[in-house]
């Protein structure tokens, strides 16, 4: 392999913030090795994650025999396709074989898998480098990432703010070049909430496009895995690895097969050559819930993104979802008794109740309060409001809403005001995310904005169950269409 040097600068600026498409394409031509990016991203671990906290655990010794590996097989001609050499970090409620995985909780801090989880066990086929496990909310039950037990993911643009949630560390060692990609477990908006904060794509699939197998579940049927990387394309890469029909998870079983991105220039042609002036792309903006008490920063920058989208021959339009409030509280009281049956049915909860950190508790602790009549008839309305969404598709091809109606709150902050109105944290991150959780609708979050003072927004994009390609169609003709928006934050190494 070739050292460090011009033809590296000259390609690509920096290798930690390069996308997967970028990597792999240099690994092929052999310009630099899968070990030499694998080394600079635990250097880059080593000096910065004292700041940002991403990281509970690293896993270097493995990390490099695997770089080893696929570097002999680029150098035999056998890589096993774009992700193979590419070091991915995984959020610490997903099993990892051999290594800890603590659920950032203290009383599984010792807990070692001897099982992959589904999902990761398919990256490792795919020849991915697993750097570490990430900090998250405990038990990825809450959005600020403020762990007690492993302490505070920090937002790598203002190291006073929070990250977002739960999976906090994947999206904050996305930003700040400690991986080239992660995974995280998105319940309420846990990917999308902190890619959006962090100024990172997440991607939420549709409820069994993937395997939950082997991960901590919080409310099983709100779960999902999904991906947080710096492209459209690597996140469609990742979903192409890890999607498919398990039977450790039956609700995968009966899914669409997922066609292969082999071509992720075809994501945003394939609209173009689509869509005419006869027949244009066509996005909706929802009249009722996405845009009420949004903050003025973040409608501007949505309003934008809109506006952008007509210059390229879209047309943007009003559509209604009378019944997406309807969801609130019955969403609400769903996860409460799912995530209180499961801490239950694992001997969890209230055995290891003085272990539990404050917030988690009194979750657990309402979840008992929910009657099963209370839990049927909020099931009752998850049809009405997932008929709003297909009628809504009848006219047009994805949805356009904040990802969140606000930029990072500072750390410690218990609630915000948006519009002269007072709204605590966890409502304001969480609302805007809650009906693709409880319609198991695809949805993706990509930046399309900054503040003044130099703060991530995202944008969410809401797509059709199973047409995910489609989705992250028109996520991608969005972001070639604005290269400013990437960009990286200024850390100092310690």
């Amino acid at each position: 392999m070739k050292k460090q040097g011009k033809t590296h600068s000259n390609a690509i600026a920096d290798f930690e913030f390069a996308s997967i498409e970028q990597l792999s394409a240099l690994f092929h031509r052999r310009e630099l090795s899968p070990v030499e990016v694998t080394t600079l991203l635990f250097e880059r671990i080593s000096q910065l994650n004292v700041q940002l906290n991403a990281y509970i655990s690293v896993t270097r010794e493995g990390a490099l025999v695997a770089a080893r590996a696929s570097e002999v097989r680029y150098r035999r001609g056998t890589a096993r396709g774009p992700l193979d050499g590419i070091p991915i970090a995984i959020k610490d409620n997903i099993y990892t074989r051999g290594v800890r995985t603590t659920a950032g909780s203290k009383f599984l801090s010792d807990f070692i898998p001897d099982r992959d989880a589904t999902v990761v066990e398919r990256l490792r086929r795919a020849g991915a480098v697993i750097l570490g496990k990430t900090n998250l909310h405990e038990f990825a039950y809450g959005v600020t990432s403020e762990n007690p037990h492993y302490g505070a993911v920090r937002n790598p643009w203002d190291l006073s703010r929070i990250c977002g949630g739960s999976s906090g560390g994947s999206a904050a060692a996305v930003a700040a070049g400690l991986c080239i990609a992660a995974l995280g477990t998105d319940t309420g908006g846990s990917v999308r909430i902190p890619s959006s904060l962090c100024g990172v794509v997440g991607l939420k699939p549709t409820f069994g496009r993937v395997s939950c197998y082997g991960t901590v579940p919080l409310a099983p049927s709100f779960d999902h895995v999904g991906a947080i990387a710096r492209t459209v394309g690597d996140a469609a890469l990742l979903l192409g690895v890890m999607a498919g029909g398990d039977p450790g998870d039956p609700a995968t079983i009966t899914q669409p097969r997922l066609k292969p991105f082999e071509n992720l220039r075809e994501l945003a042609s394939g609209l173009r050559l689509r869509f005419t002036k006869k027949k244009p792309l066509r996005l909706g903006w929802p009249r009722e819930y996405f845009f009420h008490h949004v903050g003025e920063d973040v409608l501007r920058a949505i309003q934008a993104a809109a506006r952008s989208f007509e210059k390229m021959g879209a047309v943007v339009e009003e559509i209604s979802l009378p019944h997406v409030s309807d969801g609130d509280e019955p969403s609400t009281t769903m996860a409460l008794a799912e995530a209180t049956h499961v801490h239950r049915a694992a001997d969890w909860f209230p055995q290891h109740e003085a272990d539990y950190g404050e917030d988690v508790r009194v979750r657990l602790k309402m979840g008992d309060d929910i009657r099963a009549t209370a839990y049927l008839v909020a099931a009752d309305i998850r049809p009405r409001v997932r008929a709003d969404f297909d009628d809504a598709f009848q006219t047009v091809d994805a949805i356009l809403a904040p990802a969140v109606p606000i930029t990072a709150p500072r750390l410690g902050e218990a609630k915000v005001t948006i519009g002269g109105a007072e709204e605590t944290v966890r409502s304001a991150l969480i609302r805007l995310n809650r009906p693709g959780n409880f319609t198991g609708l695809p949805a993706i979050s990509i930046p399309c904005g900054w503040t003044a003072s130099g703060l991530p927004i995202g944008l969410q994009l809401i797509g059709r169950a199973w047409q995910e390609e489609h989705l992250l169609g028109v996520a991608r003709l969005f972001e070639e269409s604005h290269p400013e928006l990437r960009r990286r934050p200024k850390i100092s190494k310690t």
